[in-house]
């Protein structure tokens, strides 16, 4: 039966014959795809046969009626050069085909030596099968299927090859961490798929996609000495640039999909300014356009090279770019350094799902079906326990839920989706004090209430947004992660400071003999935040004699004003004195002793000499 199919599949290639060619292509879904030239081979159908009196063959199956060995050897020994050309042209992909119920495959080779060998016996024939059949069972890889997102990656890596020791001590680092790894592949899980599409689309190298391990390690969360935040670590000034929202609902610098299309936009201006250098835009992404253009001048001057491994660049930066480029060669050769990635499939994780108006984050996560902790990780960039009143009004779901929290949606007009009390205002209150109450912004009061300004009167009633559940059921909200990270255990004796008119940080720091960052990291803020008299501060006190609480409770509320406390030199005139400089910027003479110093109370202060002030720039006189 065999024989009589290969030989079958031959007449195909005769002269005058109508049968469908056998090599045609597969398609690239693979073998479970059906063929139609496949089928028609296995199908009854009809045969056109040129026979040595010219007429045609009835039809018949192919079971029923078979070609006579016969016939074949005397039209091909008749016409050998007529069938040479009707030979038809094939590609690799076309040399392998579907075999069904033991039907035979041939290849365009095999079939070239049978016509060129007509007399073969039976035996040369059973030998030709066997070969087919060993060609047939070899395994067929099709592109694009099955394939996991760092194959991609992969696919896309465009940065040159460079070798360099501090490349060399990161690699080390990262390959003996394989803990560390499966964190990162884990956290990336959501959002890597959509990194990768948007970094195709802007003709931007697929190393980028890793930038985010090096910038926070796929933390949403994650928030640095330096005030920057997100997976790709934006400090405030340049998310506002490239229009990313920073408000008390909202911080779009934690938007995963608002901050990747932002990283992308300054990642190509930063390309394009250093010319098509991607190792120094990266140094500007990481220290500032300023620093690298002052690093390559600072070389250019001494006629020395300016390529990224030559500059003199912050001791970060210059182990920023060889973070990426080893977490590259990793990815590229994994077993080489005996490192296992989790698998992350080749497609979207997320639907991007328009909520049209604010809505609370724990009815949204009841309608789609997930936990609100999955919620707020799905969208970090939210801080409270809604969505912002102002936008962006949509939410990221997984795709499998994405189609029940739109049909849920749907039944909730958005007045409902919002709960909502009435405040009597007593005697004494302030805008501020009920905001903090409710845990709503000021803006979000005056909006709702139609209030021109700030001044309430006793006995009216305000309208005020409220949580639907307790807002300690809303654990990755702003103010549970800093609640969460001040009652972290720590070395020291723990104290609750409420902040008071002229606190810095630094004072409190240096006042507990505890290190500034310390400090700030222990109630999750930066060392150059702001401080707000009435915030609650936790210091793990270094002094033995610390209380557990420093002021009274009665301090908690927050004022009517926002207290702005920056860090600030200052350069004195002629005339200057300890005492006037303390009343220009409302500060104690103790105060400016303790921040400088240097500074001798019975020496005069002299002109053009520079000190440090930790003030309220708001309250500062002219």
């Amino acid at each position: 039966m065999r024989q009589f199919s290969l030989i079958i599949l031959f007449a195909g290639l005769l002269p005058g014959c109508a049968l469908t060619n056998p090599f045609s292509t597969l398609t690239s879904e693979g073998p479970a795809t059906k063929n139609p030239s496949v089928e028609q081979a296995a199908q009854p159908q009809q045969i056109t046969q040129a026979t040595p009196e010219g007429k045609l063959s009835e039809e018949k199956s192919l079971e029923e009626k078979l070609i006579a060995p016969e016939a074949i050897t005397a039209e091909t020994n008749t016409d050998t050069t007529s069938v040479q050309q009707a030979e038809p042209k094939t590609t690799d992909q076309d040399q392998k085909q579907v075999a069904d119920n033991s039907d035979v495959i041939a290849t365009e080779s095999e079939v070239t030596e049978q016509e060129q060998n007509t007399t073969s016996t039976t035996s040369t024939t059973a030998s030709i099968l066997e070969d087919v059949f060993v060609d047939e069972e070899e395994e067929t890889t099709y592109p694009g299927v099955n394939v996991d997102i760092w194959d991609r990656i992969r696919g896309g890596f465009a940065l040159e090859e460079r070798e360099h020791k501090r490349i060399d001590q990161q690699l080390k680092w990262f390959a003996s961490h394989q803990e560390y790894m499966d964190r990162v592949a884990e956290r990336a899980q959501p959002y890597m798929h959509h990194i990768v599409e948007t970094l195709e689309a802007n003709d931007v190298p697929l190393e980028i996609a890793l930038l985010p391990i090096v910038e926070s390690a796929f933390k949403p969360f994650a928030y640095s000495h330096g005030r920057a935040s997100g997976i790709w670590q934006f400090i405030p000034a340049t998310g506002k640039r490239y229009g990313l929202k920073q408000n008390w609902w909202y911080d779009g610098r934690r938007d995963v999909y608002a901050s990747t299309d932002a990283a992308v936009k300054l990642l190509k201006a930063l390309h394009k300014e250093f010319k098509g250098d991607w190792m120094l835009a990266l140094a500007a992404y990481n220290s500032g356009s300023g620093n690298v253009r002052k690093a390559i001048r600072y070389n250019k001057k001494r006629g020395r090279s300016t390529d990224f491994f030559s500059l003199r660049l912050p001791k970060e930066t210059k182990y920023y770019v060889p973070k990426l480029l080893a977490l590259k060669k990793l990815i590229a050769n994994p077993e080489k350094y005996n490192i296992t990635l989790a698998t992350l499939e080749n497609k979207p994780y997320l639907a991007k799902v328009d909520v049209g108006s604010q809505i609370d984050l724990a009815l949204a996560a009841e309608l789609a079906e997930i936990e609100l902790d999955t919620l707020y990780r799905l969208n970090p960039g939210f801080n409270r326990w809604a969505t912002s009143p102002s936008g962006p009004h949509h939410l990221l779901v997984p795709l499998s839920k994405a189609e029940i929290f739109k049909e849920k949606l749907a039944g909730y007009p958005p007045e409902k989706r919002i709960q909502w009390t009435r405040h009597k205002i007593r005697k004494g209150e302030t805008i501020s004090t009920i905001a903090a109450k409710y845990n709503v912004s000021t803006s979000t009061i005056k909006r709702v209430n139609r209030l021109r300004s700030s001044r309430l009167r006793t006995g009216r009633s305000l309208t005020i947004p409220i949580a639907s559940k307790k807002l300690s059921s809303y654990k990755l909200s702003a103010n549970q992660r800093k609640r969460k990270q001040q009652n972290v255990p720590r070395k020291g004796t723990k104290v609750t400071h409420i902040v008071q008119q002229g606190d810095t940080l630094w004072d409190l720091a240096t006042r507990h003999k505890v290190g500034v960052r310390s400090l700030a990291k222990w109630n999750g803020m930066a060392p150059r935040d702001t401080l707000s008299v009435g915030q609650k501060i936790v210091i793990w006190s270094r002094n033995s004699g610390a209380s557990i609480d420093s002021t009274t409770t009665s301090h908690v509320s927050a004022p009517p004003r926002r207290q702005v406390t920056q860090r600030i030199g200052y350069r004195v005139r002629t005339g200057d004195s300890l005492a006037r400089i303390a009343r220009k910027f409302r500060v104690t003479v103790g105060q400016l002793l303790r921040w400088n110093s240097k500074v001798n109370k019975s020496k005069y202060l002299q002109p053009g000499q520079r000190i440090v002030l930790y003030v309220d720039v708001t309250r500062t006189s002219s």
